[in-house]
């Protein structure tokens, strides 16, 4: 099969399978640079909680974004895409261990959240896990800017992807803050929703790796802004709807994450907020009680579950999926008349196959 022929989801898998033996170069080498991992017990267990979680899976969808759109502009090899990726992922890195510290999560991707794998590491002083969990989460965010740094780039083509990684880091953490927000605010909006979605899921899993891409290929960026504004919106919005529904109507085995961890955790999502209006008295009520109660059991999810189904609450949240992946997708075709088609088909086909992945 030649590269034409391939689809958005066999050349993201690709992309993964060779960021992997990377991801692990440079976790194996990082533990020889830092000098400060030799000084005690916490600092090299640290990195290792950090290289465990990077380490463990994902969909390296950021990866896969950041090649294609360097693709965008030439296909010959491009220096500092390495780097960026290895940024990129380090980021979405210091993103999961604050989140599962905020949400008080058991797991992530199939195993112990850093949070957990710390509170086993020291039982007798759960204060001392916190604050492990902590630092391995701002050791992540710290080295997804010193691997930028340390890339072998013109300083001013570094200075502007360095920017773009300080500018996302920020957003990230303003994302996190409205996340705290929404989940405290009853009556919170669906302004309040796409804002938490536009700073937690479009500027750092779409938009970020686009301009990163781009910048390293040579192209200006600023003149296509408004466009890769609107793809990363679109696609952004269906990624996060997507991955609401796979909370409640997903396979645990395969999202590696319980049934109902939004439920528990109390987060107004998309599918939450979906159910709470399709439903009233009893059934609301049992809605409701699920909302931000960590010790709801596996048979009231299935009983949510078994609700949604009934008002079709599914059909009605994928078909919103799909309205908004095929707005992205006619985005990306707009492309077309100024990058490389077999880039572009990539950024078409991704929307649609993000509808109905499974984790």
């Amino acid at each position: 099969m030649n590269s034409n022929a391939l689809t958005a989801m066999e050349r993201a898998a690709g992309h993964q399978q060779r960021f992997v033996a990377s991801f692990e170069k440079y976790f194996a080498e990082l533990a020889g640079e830092l000098d400060g991992l030799r000084l005690g017990r916490f600092p090299p267990r640290c990195l290792e909680a950090l290289a465990e979680l990077s380490l463990r899976g994902g969909k390296r969808i950021r990866v896969a974004l950041l090649y294609e759109a360097a693709g965008l502009v030439t296909e010959g090899e491009v220096p500092g895409l390495l780097e960026a990726a290895l940024s990129c992922e380090l980021l979405h890195s210091h993103a999961l261990i604050l989140d599962d510290i905020i949400d008080d999560s058991p797991s992530r991707r199939g195993g112990l959240s850093t949070y957990y794998a710390c509170r086993e590491d020291v039982p007798e002083n759960p204060q001392a896990a916190l604050g492990l969990a902590m630092m391995a989460g701002d050791l992540a965010g710290f080295l997804a800017l010193r691997v930028l740094l340390h890339a072998d780039l013109p300083a001013d083509r570094k200075q502007a992807m360095l920017d773009v990684q300080l500018g996302v880091t920020t957003d990230t953490v303003i994302g996190q803050i409205l996340d705290l927000e929404r989940d405290v605010t009853p009556s919170a909006d669906e302004g309040l929703l796409e804002s938490v979605c536009e700073y937690k899921t479009t500027r750092y899993t779409i938009l970020a790796p686009l301009r990163l891409g781009l910048l390293a290929a040579g192209e200006d960026v600023a003149e296509h802004e408004e466009s890769l504004r609107r793809y990363a919106s679109l696609a952004g919005i269906s990624g996060q709807m997507r991955d609401d529904y796979l909370d409640l109507f997903g396979d645990p085995d395969v999202t590696g994450k319980p049934v109902g961890a939004d439920l528990r955790a109390g987060r107004l999502t998309y599918l939450v907020r979906e159910l709470l209006a399709a439903t009233d008295a009893d059934e609301h009520h049992t809605v409701e009680a699920a909302l931000g109660d960590p010790d709801c059991t596996p048979q009231t999810v299935d009983r949510i579950r078994d609700i949604a189904y009934r008002h079709e609450v599914h059909h009605r949240l994928q078909s919103a999926i799909d309205r908004y992946a095929e707005a992205a997708s006619a985005e990306a075709a707009s492309w077309r008349r100024h990058w490389r088609a077999e880039a572009v088909a990539f950024f078409e086909q991704l929307p649609t196959w993000n509808t109905r992945r499974t984790r």
